[in-house]
């Protein structure tokens, strides 16, 4: 059966997350020193624990990303002095300064000429964990559909995301599938269990270390129409 659909995680897949993060988190504390002067620059280390707590008390917020964190921010006011009624709009705006600054993406060079070429021949669908919006960065007309786990209450690898990817498609056939992303648990099984091809997007050329192979591997995402073109 040929290839239909193409779906693609988005963090550390089109581009590199950890700079992005690590600066809008200095952009939140910048934030909250200027505007919530009992808080301050709350260190991260803070914010994970009453992260931590929460999750552990509510599992399912885990894929809750977006409303886990503005939460979070709202302990986090709440425990420094600030009442209920004060901590709300200070929260809201708090996580507003810190989901601009996470969109300050750089997407890596080679992934607009891949979509444009890929959306030539197939339906394109994103499968996320995370709460980037496709729609903030310039890339949501190459796509059909976006799916996060914070829409469906429940992220990868659970079957569920995939799932659902095959029926947006227009109830395409797992076998006539792929996925694309970088990690061996939540994209490459997750995506393989259900059916779907996956390809392991490596640019560092890690070893593969997980049990059941990607079926196939990629160094530059350019490589991916190739690859496709196989099956």
């Amino acid at each position: 059966m040929s290839i239909k659909l193409i779906t693609f995680d988005l963090d550390d897949t089109l581009w590199d997350t950890a700079p992005v993060i690590i600066s809008a988190e200095a952009v939140l504390r910048d934030w909250l020193a200027a505007h919530a002067p009992k808080l301050g620059a709350v260190e991260v280390e803070q914010l994970f624990a009453i992260r931590k707590r929460l999750v552990d008390a509510e599992p399912g917020l885990k894929h809750r990303i977006s409303a886990l964190r503005r939460l979070v921010l709202w302990h986090a006011l709440c425990e420094a002095g600030y009442t209920q009624p004060e901590a709300h709009p200070l929260a809201d705006k708090s996580f507003e300064v810190f989901l601009h600054a996470r969109h300050q993406i750089e997407i890596f060079p080679e992934v607009q000429p891949v979509l444009e070429q890929l959306s030539q021949g197939y339906t394109l669908g994103v499968v996320t964990n995370g709460n980037a919006d496709v729609r903030r960065l310039g890339l949501a007309d190459h796509f059909a559909f976006a799916l996060c786990a914070e829409d469906l209450g429940i992220g990868k690898p659970d079957p569920a995301p995939f799932m659902e990817a095959l029926k947006r498609a227009g109830n395409v056939a797992a076998s006539a599938a792929v996925h694309v992303g970088d990690h061996p648990g939540d994209d490459i099984l997750g995506a393989q269990q259900v059916g779907f091809k996956a390809i392991w997007y490596n640019p560092q050329g890690k070893p593969w270390e997980a049990d059941h192979a990607p079926d196939a591997e990629v160094r530059s995402l350019l490589e991916i129409p190739h690859v496709i073109a196989r099956w």
